[in-house]
């Protein structure tokens, strides 16, 4: 069984759960190849077989642990956050960590998980290779708490992730009733910790068509990063989705000079034209063919007339509140 210290110091133990009630961490062993293969590392914790440690919390806050420079991407949902995180995660250049369970548990502990965050990120920063960085995405769900991460790792920069509010909502239509469901969802969680007064009553809001809760919830999570931006200034960039969906290369490389990681042309021409882009970051299928089927799956004159819809209503509501969405991209 290994020692506190041997799990504190290898960046292969992986905090994965906080247990608040406790006052421990828990701890999954995860060797390269199989961060390199994951794509959300809260399911890593529940394979069989894995290597599972706690450690109190209060060891890991007082330890010594060995940092490499930490970089975050947030992001709001269906942008392709997931396919940067694995395009980062490049030996001899950076490691990518893709929704550390750890994130999840820390806001799902609440207030009680606020001295926890930066020992807890500090963990996250350990070397994985010699002379690498670490980029960490976090879980959408988890944008709560962006600004505290970044507060509990000053030197730390981030890629704000989004896209158009049509590329948004057609992913919330691919994913058919769970999508639709996931939209509501994300609406009440939106209004729970970046909510305003919409001039709705409770009625009106029960009243709203699926997309539309899901567009509102587009909406409130574009004017929390709109803060997210105001309040960290150089310390953050913002990515259209679609945009590294057409130009993977040229991102890569801005991503390189904004972080101070050293990403060649060619090193980013190469991981864009590698297997990570030409198999879908979430489920590993071909991407061409689940393009396809994407594509007919939303060729919908009902559903496309409803998004227009939504996108002209979503954009007098901006214009109220006094701010441009999408926000703007700053990458490059």
């Amino acid at each position: 069984m290994a020692t506190s210290d041997q799990i504190l110091t290898d960046s292969r133990w992986l905090p994965h759960a906080l247990d608040p009630a406790a006052g421990t961490v828990v701890f999954i062993r995860l060797d390269r190849e199989r961060l390199a293969a994951s794509r959300f590392l809260a399911d890593a914790g529940g394979e069989d077989g894995r290597e599972i440690a706690s450690v109190p919390l209060s060891e890991i806050a007082q330890a010594d642990i060995p940092q490499a420079p930490l970089h975050f991407i947030f992001h709001t949902a269906f942008c392709r956050s997931t396919l940067l995180a694995r395009a980062l995660e490049r030996p001899g250049m950076s490691a990518g960590l893709s929704e550390p369970g750890i994130i999840a548990s820390l806001v799902n502990a609440g207030p009680r998980a606020s001295g926890a965050i930066r020992p807890i990120m500090a963990l996250l920063a350990r070397n994985w290779g010699e002379g690498e960085a670490v980029f960490v995405k976090p879980t959408n769900h988890a944008n709560a708490i962006a600004p505290a991460l970044m507060e509990a790792v000053p030197d730390a920069k981030a890629v704000i992730m989004t896209n158009p509010l049509p590329s948004f909502l057609a992913a919330v239509v691919r994913k058919g009733m769970l999508g639709r469901r996931w939209a509501r969802q994300l609406y009440l969680e939106m209004m729970g910790y970046a909510g305003m007064d919409l001039g709705m009553d409770e009625r009106e809001q029960f009243a709203m068509t699926d997309l539309q809760a899901g567009a509102l919830a587009w909406f409130l999570g574009q004017r929390f990063m709109a803060g997210m931006e105001s309040r960290f200034g150089e310390r953050i960039r913002v990515l259209d989705g679609d945009r590294f969906g057409d130009e993977p290369a040229k991102t890569l490389e801005a991503i390189g000079r904004f972080t101070g990681v050293a990403i060649s042309p060619d090193q980013a021409a190469a991981i864009a034209s590698g297997p990570v882009f030409t198999s879908d970051a979430k489920t590993g299928e071909d991407y061409a063919t689940k393009s396809a089927r994407d594509a007919k799956a939303t060729s919908s004159a009902v559903v496309e007339d409803e998004i227009a819809k939504l996108e002209e209503w979503i954009a007098m509501i901006a214009d109220q509140a006094g701010i441009t969405v999408p926000i703007r991209q700053t990458l490059f």
